[in-house]
């Protein structure tokens, strides 16, 4: 049913300053900056090998705006919505209507990119609160149109999302949602005993959906937490933005074997940032 991690999507206050901290972050420009005339907001996408990155900020009325509006004044800056992909949505519309969730009808979405006024589509389908849990997060096909994408990248630029953090407070229900509604691999369901915390590791798209559980008694089960994004040489990234006034950890050994590991500690608009390079 669920094939991607489609994209991720940061809401911003300002974009243009937004656009340009993650210009420097991610080594690399964005590959489209455009408007949801509809919803009432502009974005600025990055794209990489695995998913794309979504900058959102308000540009008008609508529905969208409102959104963003609420994520501003109730958490601030950071990490919005978390969007899956599906090759037929159809389909998986009837899935989860047979399942008994009460979802939206399937509704179309557009884009506009402002620099060539080029158009994508798609088609979604926005999900009761049984299915996110507290997350902003929605199915969507693309149809029409596609982001342009890069034919290499430098050693020290950001290449693709390694995995995304996800704090729960129910982890068996995570698993009832994750795996088996929405058929995503649970790949690892293990206690880390440095930690004493139970921790799970969705794999699709070759990235990971990493989720930690944390007992509370939070309306929310869930809550999007951080990203970790990977580099081909973590040292010409840690120097490269060390040059561009970012602000970085020393790059030390990661907790996975066979990585190196550092964390930007700046101008990542509120969002937990982490870089890895694998050795092997």
């Amino acid at each position: 049913m669920i094939e991607t991690l489609d994209h991720l999507i940061i809401a911003v206050q300002n974009l243009d300053e937004a656009e340009e901290n993650y210009k420097k972050i991610f080594g690399i420009p964005p590959v489209w900056k455009g408007t949801h005339k509809e919803l009432g907001t502009a974005n600025v996408i990055f794209n990489f090998k695995n998913t794309y990155f979504e900058l959102l900020s308000v540009n008008g009325d609508g529905l969208g705006a409102d959104l963003v509006n609420n994520q501003l004044k109730e958490n601030g800056e950071g990490m919005l919505g978390l969007v899956l992909g599906t090759e037929d949505i159809n389909s998986t519309a009837a899935i989860l209507k047979d399942k008994g969730f009460p979802i939206s009808e399937v509704s179309n979405g557009e884009g506009k990119n402002s620099q060539n006024d080029e158009i994508r589509k798609w088609k979604n389908i926005f999900l009761p609160s049984e299915l996110t849990r507290g997350i902003f997060s929605f199915i969507i096909q693309h149809t029409e149109g596609s982001l342009p994408t890069a034919s290499n990248y430098d050693k020290s630029s950001v290449n693709k999302l390694d995995h995304v953090v996800l704090n729960t407070n129910d982890a068996d229900g995570f698993i009832n949602i994750y795996r088996d509604i929405f058929n995503i691999r649970l790949a690892l369901d293990r206690v880390i005993e440095h930690w004493k915390t139970r921790m799970l590791f969705f794999r699709l798209n070759k990235t990971t959906i990493e989720v930690i559980e944390q007992k509370n008694d939070d309306a929310n089960p869930d809550n999007l937490w951080g990203l970790a994004w990977e580099v081909e040489s973590i040292k010409e990234a840690h120097e490269r933005l060390t040059n561009d006034g970012i602000e970085i950890t020393e790059v030390k050994k990661g907790i996975k074997e066979n990585t190196l590991v550092a964390t930007i500690k700046s101008h990542t608009n509120n969002v937990p940032t982490l870089l890895i390079e694998h050795l092997s």
